[in-house]
């Protein structure tokens, strides 16, 4: 795919010679993407073995013996860890995104920003680790022969990788943005690379490919593909997924909140999500995703409490304080 101008207006050369321009202004856009169905398999708890370490740039990839979770996960699902032993005070587990599997393995990559993630960021292999997974809804794949954007942020791009080697596998053409903020943070360059024509590269500060941000090739790449997967921090997403949508092209978004539970319990990864009929809820980003249809997360009311979501009203009403003499 490549990009020229022409009187003005960006028009998209396809390999097959095919020549896109954008969307007329005014017309009318396709409907809302559809939920993300259900995962295939339910998800398994144990204690599963570190096969492998190694640093990938400024993160980790650990690579976890567990055919339980290897053998049933799909692109975009995750896997929940215990973290700081059988004596730590940590309660919650850390949700991070299945990079690849094979073999009876499965592999991702930490970021050690905390000190849970600091912790299983420093396991080595004969360590064992409490895991449980696959957990969440994985990126649904399109029609046949319809050519696919991949678009990466830091380490999320690691949650594509296996995506990426699908696709190729069943034949659709792909393309693929990796960007962070700088070198350091760039994540699975190499195999995005391997099964993606045209691959780009940002970084915000240059050190590495295109300086800037994603969203100057994707908005070049975008109106060649039929479809568009992005895995990477919120505001990335927010601006692929309206990329996407302006141009009538439907997208994917594997959501980064963070799950306490990552099985639906404690409410905490919530987001404004527009419903299969219209109206917007609260969506829990472990079940309900972590993918969405990128056209219904309402990305800028996410940490808010809008006026209109089903249910708003009794949540604000919960949160009024009492006035003198009434029961709270």
């Amino acid at each position: 795919m490549s990009a020229d101008d022409e009187g003005g207006t960006r028009v998209v050369q396809l390999p097959s010679g095919d020549r896109l321009l954008p969307p007329v202004p005014g017309t009318a856009r396709a409907p809302l993407g559809q939920p993300a169905p259900p995962a295939a398999h339910p998800p398994v708890q144990g204690v599963a073995v570190v096969v492998g370490s190694r640093p990938v740039s400024a993160y980790t990839e650990l690579t976890i013996e567990a055919p339980d979770i290897a053998d049933t996960a799909a692109p975009g699902q995750f896997v929940a860890f215990a973290v700081g032993g059988p004596t730590s005070a940590m309660l919650l587990r850390r949700s991070i995104a299945i990079a690849g599997v094979g073999q009876g393995r499965f592999s991702v990559v930490v970021s050690a920003r905390a000190e849970g993630s600091s912790w299983l960021a420093s396991r080595r292999p004969g360590d064992e680790v409490d895991v449980v997974g696959p957990l969440g809804r994985p990126f649904p794949l399109p029609p046949e022969g319809t050519p696919a954007l991949l678009v990466g942020g830091g380490y999320g791009a690691a949650a594509l990788v296996g995506l990426g080697g699908l696709l190729r596998s069943r034949g659709h053409e792909v393309a693929a943005v990796v960007g962070a903020g700088d070198a350091a943070r760039l994540c699975s360059v190499e195999d995005l690379a391997a099964v993606a024509a045209p691959f780009v590269v940002t970084t915000d500060d240059g050190s590495a490919g295109r300086a800037g941000r994603v969203t100057g090739p994707v908005t070049e790449l975008v109106s060649g593909a039929g479809v568009v997967y992005a895995c990477g921090p919120m505001p990335m997403l927010a601006a692929v997924a309206r990329l996407a949508t302006d141009r009538g092209v439907p997208s994917w978004v594997a959501v980064e909140e963070s799950m306490a539970c990552g099985v639906g319990v404690c409410m905490t990864c919530v987001l404004p999500v527009v419903g299969a009929d219209g109206h917007s809820r609260f969506a829990r980003s472990c079940t309900d995703g972590p993918v969405f249809a990128g056209d219904r997360v309402r990305f800028a009311d996410v940490g808010t409490l809008p006026p209109d979501l089903v249910g708003a009203d009794a949540m604000a009403l919960a949160h009024t304080p009492a006035e003198e003499g009434e029961t709270p």
